[in-house]
C-alpha cells in the first residue's frame, strides 16, 4: 500500500531526471555527430589490425547449458532448473531440458547487467544488511537465505531482483561461477560501439549529468543497454529517498522487512524502467528525426564550424591552460607511472595467458591429428577451436589475471570508486583478441587446405599458420593495450582534473562570480547557427584533456621503448604483409562441420538443423558426463524427467522435485560426488512484478534459444517422447509460479502477455 501512494512521486522523480538527462543528450547528439561526419571526411585512422575481425560471432549457437538449483522465493523451495545461455548472454529457465528440447516457453529470461557473483552466502547476507541500515537479524536467529549445499551461486543487484541458485560440487560451482561472470561482463558493455553517434552522445550526456551533481570520476552502474544505464541514474538519486521514506514503516522480523525491501525495491526498478524506456526512446527519435538536417548543414559548413570551434578553444586555453598545467604537474604527473604499472602488469599478462591458451589449443590439435588421422579429426577439432573465445571456463585463466588490478592509494586519490571498470573492459578485449587470432587462423588454414598433399603437409602447413598468426596477435595486441592504457589514464585522471579545477571555471559546483561571467562570455563567441555542433563544456574538457594528453602518451611510450610488457614502439608499423588476407574476410563464415562432414548436398533443411544443432550448440566439457548421472534417481523426482529411466507416465500427477532444504540434503548426501554437466535454474518472486526489459529485443534472438537445443554430453541418456516423459505444467498453488500457457506452436512469451506474477517473463538482452 506504501508504494502504490509512492507511484506519483515516483514518477515524478523520475520525470524530472530524465529531463535533465534528455537535455544532456539533445546537446551531446549534435556535438556527437559533428564529430562522426568530420572523422569521416578527414579521417584519422591508428594502426591497421593484422587480424581478422569476425564479423557475426555464435551467431544461432548455444554458449553453455545444464541443470542446476533455483530458490523458489514464494514458497521457499529449492527446484531444479535447466538454464541455457544462448549467444546473446542471457540466461535462459526452463522447468527441465525435456521442456526446452520441446520448446516450451522459458520459466524465466535474466540479464545479468549490473549484478555480482556472489559464491557465499555470508557475502550475500552482508550486502543485504548493508542495503537497509538498521535492519539486522539477530544473532541465532535464520537468516533471509538457507543454502542446502556448500556451493551457492547468488546473482545480487543493488536495485533490481536477486536470483539464488546452488550446485553439488565446488567443481561444478566453479564452471558456472565462471559462466555467470562472462554473461555480467558481456551484458555490462551494452551499449553497442557500432554506433558513431548515439553512443558516445549517450555516455557524454551521463557523464555531463553525473558532473552537474558533482559525481564525478567512473561509476560502477554504467552498466547494461541505454535503458538499464538511465534506470541505474535514476535509482541512484531516488532509492535514498525510499529508504528514508518506507524503510521505517516496514513490519516483521529482520529477515521479513530485508525481503520486503527487496521485493520494493525491484517493484520500484521496474516502475522506473518502464517509464524511462518510453522516454529516452521519444527523445531518441526526436533527434534521429532532426538529424538529416543537421547533418546536412555540417557537411555545408564544416570549415566554418571547425574555425569557430578552434577560435572558442584558443580563448579557453588562454583562460584554463596556465592553472590546468600547475594542478597538471602538482597532483597528476607524479602518480602517471605508477598508475600505468599497476594497469601494465595484470593487464600484459592476461594477454600473454591469451596467446599461451591459443598455442595451446592449437598445439594440441596438431598433434592429436598427427596420431590420430587427417581430415575428418582436423574438421571436429576445428568446430571446437571456433569457439574458444566464448569458452568461459577456457579464458578464465586468462580474465582472472586481472583480479591483480589494484590501484591502493592512488584508487582513493584519484576518486575511482572500482576498479571493476577497467577490468571488465580488458577483459573485453582479451575475448576479441582471442576470437580474432582464432578467426584468422581458421581463415588461412582453410584457404591452404586444397594445396595440402597427406597429413604430413597438414601438420607443417598447421605449424607455419600459427607462427604467422602468433605474429600478428603480437602486434595487435600491443595496440589494443597501449590504446587501452591510455584511455584507462585518462578515465582515472580527467575527472581528477575536472573536479579539482571547477570552482575555477564555474561549472559544476562552482559558485565564484566572475567565472560564471567568464563561461557567459565564452559562450557569446559561438555563431547561433553552430550552437548545435560546439558546446562550451565540451570544448573546456577538450582543453583539459590536452593539458595532460601529452604527459601520458610519454609514459606509455617511455613503457614500449623499455619492452617490459612486450609492447612494440610507436614507430615499429607492421605493413600489411598479407594483402589478401583482408578479402579472405569478407567471405561466407566457414562451417567445417558442413563443408567437411561428406552429407550430401540434398540434405533436407531440417535434418541439416538438427544435425548443426547437436554439432555445435553445447560447449562440451571434456571432463565427465552430465552431473547427476549417478544415483540420479535419488535427487531427481519427477520435475527432471530428463534423467529418470523411462516410466509410464501418469497425466494426472504433475512433476514435482525436492523441496526444502532437509529434504535435498537427504537427497544430496546419496548422490555420487562426480564431474559431470550442471544444475541450473532462476525465479521470479510472485507477488513481485517480472524484471524490466524491452520486448523487441527479444523474440529474434529467444526463437534461436528453441531452435538449438543443447546436446548431451558423452554417457548421458537424452529422453525421447516415447520413454513416456510428459513435460507436465506446474500448477501455481504447486510451486508458487505463474508458468506462462502453452499454445500449439509455442514461442517464447512477450512482457506485453505475462502477469504481474508471471516468470515466464522476458527480459532484455
Amino acid at each position: 500500500p506504501c508504494l502504490t501512494r509512492l507511484c506519483s512521486p515516483i514518477a515524478e522523480k523520475t520525470g524530472k531526471v530524465l529531463g535533465e538527462f534528455c537535455r544532456c543528450y539533445k546537446e551531446q547528439y549534435g556535438v556527437a555527430l559533428f564529430n562522426s561526419v568530420r572523422y569521416e571526411i578527414e579521417g584519422n585512422g591508428g594502426p591497421q589490425a593484422q587480424l581478422l575481425h569476425r564479423k557475426v560471432p555464435l551467431e544461432d549457437h548455444v554458449i553453455y547449458s545444464g541443470n542446476l538449483f533455483q530458490y523458489i522465493e514464494e514458497n521457499k523451495k529449492w527446484r531444479n532448473r535447466f538454464c541455457v545461455v544462448p549467444h546473446n548472454y542471457g540466461l535462459v529457465l526452463y522447468e527441465n531440458k525435456l521442456a526446452y528440447e520441446r520448446d516450451l516457453p522459458p520459466r524465466v529470461l535474466v540479464n545479468s547487467a549490473g549484478y555480482k557473483i556472489l559464491t557465499s552466502v555470508d557475502q550475500y547476507l552482508e550486502l543485504v544488511n548493508s542495503s537497509l541500515p538498521g535492519v539486522t537479524p539477530k544473532s541465532g536467529h535464520s537468516p533471509i537465505l538457507k543454502c542446502p549445499t556448500d556451493f551457492p551461486l547468488i546473482l545480487w543487484h543493488p536495485y533490481a531482483r536477486h536470483y539464488y541458485f546452488c550446485v553439488m560440487t565446488g567443481k561444478e560451482q566453479e564452471k558456472w561461477r565462471a559462466v555467470f561472470q562472462d554473461c555480467v561482463r558481456h551484458c555490462n558493455n551494452g551499449i553497442s560501439e557500432d554506433s558513431k553517434v548515439e553512443a558516445p552522445a549517450f555516455t557524454d550526456a551521463v557523464r555531463m549529468y553525473r558532473q552537474s551533481k558533482e559525481q564525478y570520476g567512473t561509476w560502477d552502474m554504467l552498466c547494461g543497454n541505454e535503458t538499464q544505464v538511465l534506470s541505474n541514474l535514476v535509482m541512484e538519486e531516488l532509492l535514498p529517498e525510499l529508504r528514508t521514506t518506507i524503510g521505517p514503516r516496514l513490519k516483521g522480523k529482520a529477515q521479513e522487512r530485508q525481503r520486503t525491501w527487496i521485493q520494493i525495491s525491484d517493484a520500484v526498478y521496474r516502475m522506473v524502467y518502464e517509464q524511462t524506456k518510453a522516454q529516452y526512446d521519444a527523445a531518441m527519435a526526436k533527434c534521429e528525426q532532426e538529424r538529416p538536417q543537421m547533418e546536412s548543414t555540417i557537411r555545408t559548413d564544416m570549415d566554418q564550424i571547425i574555425t569557430s570551434k578552434e577560435h572558442l578553444a584558443s580563448k579557453i586555453r588562454a583562460f584554463v591552460l596556465p592553472k590546468a598545467e600547475v594542478c597538471v604537474r602538482n597532483h597528476v604527473q607524479p602518480y602517471i607511472s605508477s598508475i600505468l604499472e599497476a594497469l601494465m602488469t595484470p593487464t600484459s599478462q592476461g594477454f600473454a595467458e591469451v596467446r599461451e591458451v591459443f598455442f595451446k589449443e592449437v598445439t594440441d590439435m596438431n598433434m592429436n591429428i598427427v596420431n590420430e588421422g587427417g581430415l575428418e579429426k582436423l574438421v571436429e577439432y576445428m568446430e571446437k577451436l571456433s569457439h574458444l573465445a566464448f569458452h568461459p571456463v577456457k579464458m578464465q585463466s586468462c580474465y582472472e589475471k586481472m583480479d591483480q588490478l589494484k590501484l591502493e592509494g592512488l584508487q582513493q586519490r584519484f576518486d575511482v570508486s572500482s576498479t571493476s571498470v577497467f577490468k571488465q573492459r580488458a577483459q573485453i578485449h582479451m575475448r576479441q583478441q582471442m576470437d580474432d587470432a582464432v578467426y584468422t587462423f581458421e581463415t588461412l588454414l582453410h584457404q591452404e587446405l586444397g594445396k595440402l598433399q597427406g597429413k604430413d603437409d597438414l601438420c607443417k602447413s598447421i605449424q607455419r599458420i600459427l607462427e604467422r598468426v602468433l605474429k600478428k596477435y603480437d602486434y595487435d595486441s600491443s595496440t589494443v593495450r597501449k590504446k587501452f592504457f591510455r584511455e584507462a589514464l585518462l578515465q582515472i585522471t580527467i575527472p581528477f582534473l575536472l573536479k579539482k579545477l571547477a570552482p575555477t571555471w564555474g561549472g559544476g559546483g562552482g559558485n565564484d562570480l566572475s567565472s560564471v561571467q567568464e563561461l557567459a562570455k565564452f559562450q557569446e563567441l559561438i555563431f547561433e547557427d553552430f550552437a548545435s555542433f560546439i558546446l562550451v563544456e565540451n570544448t573546456y574538457e577538450e582543453v583539459v584533456l590536452q593539458s595532460v594528453m601529452k604527459d601520458i602518451m610519454q609514459a606509455v611510450k617511455e613503457a614500449a621503448v623499455q619492452r617490459k610488457h612486450n609492447l612494440y614502439r610507436d614507430s615499429m608499423v607492421m605493413h600489411n604483409s598479407d594483402p589478401n588476407l583482408h578479402l579472405l574476410g569478407e567471405g561466407i563464415p566457414i562451417d567445417w562441420g558442413e563443408e567437411y562432414s561428406g552429407q550430401p548436398e540434398a540434405e533436407p533443411a531440417a535434418d541439416k538443423r538438427r544435425r548443426a544443432k547437436q554439432v555445435v550448440s553445447v560447449i562440451q566439457d571434456d571432463e565427465g558426463v552430465l552431473p547427476y548421472k549417478v544415483d540420479a534417481e535419488a535427487l531427481l523426482q519427477p520435475g527432471s524427467p530428463e534423467l529418470r529411466e523411462p516410466e509410464e507416465p501418469d497425466p494426472g500427477v504433475p512433476p514435482s522435485s525436492p523441496d526444502g532444504v532437509e529434504e535435498i540434503r537427504e537427497a544430496l548426501a546419496k548422490e555420487s560426488l562426480g564431474d559431470a554437466d550442471d544444475p541450473s535454474g532462476a525465479r521470479m518472486p510472485q507477488a513481485v512484478p517480472a524484471s524490466p526489459l524491452p520486448r523487441a529485443d527479444v523474440p529474434s534472438e529467444a526463437r534461436v534459444l528453441h531452435a538449438a537445443p543443447a546436446s548431451p554430453a558423452p554417457g548421458a541418456e537424452t529422453p525421447s517422447p516415447s520413454a513416456g516423459m510428459a513435460c507436465h505444467q506446474s500448477s501455481d498453488k504447486e510451486t508458487g509460479e505463474e508458468v506462462a500457457p502453452l499454445g500449439g506452436e509455442c514461442s517464447p512469451p512477450q512482457p506485453a502477455d505475462t502477469t504481474e506474477g508471471g516468470e515466464g517473463v522476458q527480459t532484455e538482452f
